[in-house]
């Protein structure tokens, strides 16, 4: 019989054989394998050491066995098996509907990273490209005095957003909004969270098959990863209160930022990953492109 850590390690190898990308809420082969081993024997995703040890019986070892067939056949995130993510802590229903949620942003709200330019004026947030509705959730909790839209152009990933603003009780504080970047949402506002479609066309052409498992609308940002960005610091400002900031992730494409936007003061706040990831934006900063 099977002990847990056993069928772990045997599936991190199965998964490194196999050459599965990471990248959807573990890194490296070992955490995924126990994130799928854990999920699927209903063990606690964050006691691995309490139960390395556990027997597995033999039709359990069997299920687990096909979720990683299934985990390396069709190359969709793991998340997607699960039909859950975890982003600081907190636990989101994600499928294929919407992007699996991973956004730096979410550091920054646990860490206070933000917190400097909100105060008492800070009372309706917008979280834009919303998604499963994640982003939102953790503003709503990180914030228990503020309002937040949630828009999306996606009416798919609006319903799965929707599980999850129910899920953490937040119907009353979360509105959701089927909006084409700005166009349908209703300011003003004292802060705006955007994790956009970035991901640059040659990015797009190398994605590996678990990110292209993903709804393409929520990546695929244009020749240079910058057509959503553009179209929505244009539009900001009118939808931003006068002491309002926009914080925005751009991933890995700093570079095509700064050469799309020469001339604007960005803030990069750093992050897990660096100070390349995201940034912050005044209503001022913002102003002087119109100029």
């Amino acid at each position: 019989m099977s002990s847990v850590i056993e069928l772990i390690e045997a599936g991190a190898t199965q998964l490194t054989d196999a050459g599965v990308a990471f990248g959807h809420g573990t890194d490296n082969a070992f955490d995924e394998a126990a994130w799928l081993v854990l999920w699927r024997l209903q063990l606690p995703l964050h006691e691995l050491d309490a139960v390395t040890d556990r027997p597995v019986s033999p039709s359990d070892a069997a299920r687990v066995a096909e979720l990683f067939a299934a985990r390396i056949a069709s190359r969709k995130p793991a998340a997607y098996l699960t039909k859950e993510a975890w982003l600081q802590g907190v636990p989101f229903y994600i499928d294929e509907r919407a992007i699996v949620p991973r956004s730096f942003i979410a550091e920054l709200l646990a860490d206070g990273s933000i917190d400097p330019w909100l105060g008492a004026h800070t009372r309706r947030v917008l979280d834009l490209c919303t998604g499963n509705g994640s982003l939102a959730v953790l503003a709503a909790l990180t914030y228990p005095e503020i309002a937040v839209d949630a828009a999306d152009l996606s009416a798919e990933a609006l319903e799965v957003a929707a599980i999850n603003v129910t899920r953490h009780q937040l119907d009353a504080r979360i509105t959701l909004l089927a909006s084409d970047g700005l166009a349908g949402v209703h300011g003003p506002y004292d802060l705006i969270l955007c994790n956009p479609p970035y991901v640059n066309t040659q990015s797009m052409a190398a994605l590996p098959a678990e990110y292209r498992a993903e709804p393409a609308l929520a990546l695929a940002g244009g020749a240079d990863g910058m057509d959503f960005v553009r179209q929505l610091l244009h539009d900001a400002p009118r939808c931003m209160t006068q002491a309002a900031v926009l914080v925005l992730e751009i991933g890995n494409e700093r570079a095509h930022f700064e050469a799309a936007f020469p001339a604007l003061e960005a803030v990069w706040l750093e992050t897990s990953a660096g100070e390349d990831q995201v940034l912050l934006l005044t209503r001022d900063a913002l102003a002087t492109l119109a100029g």
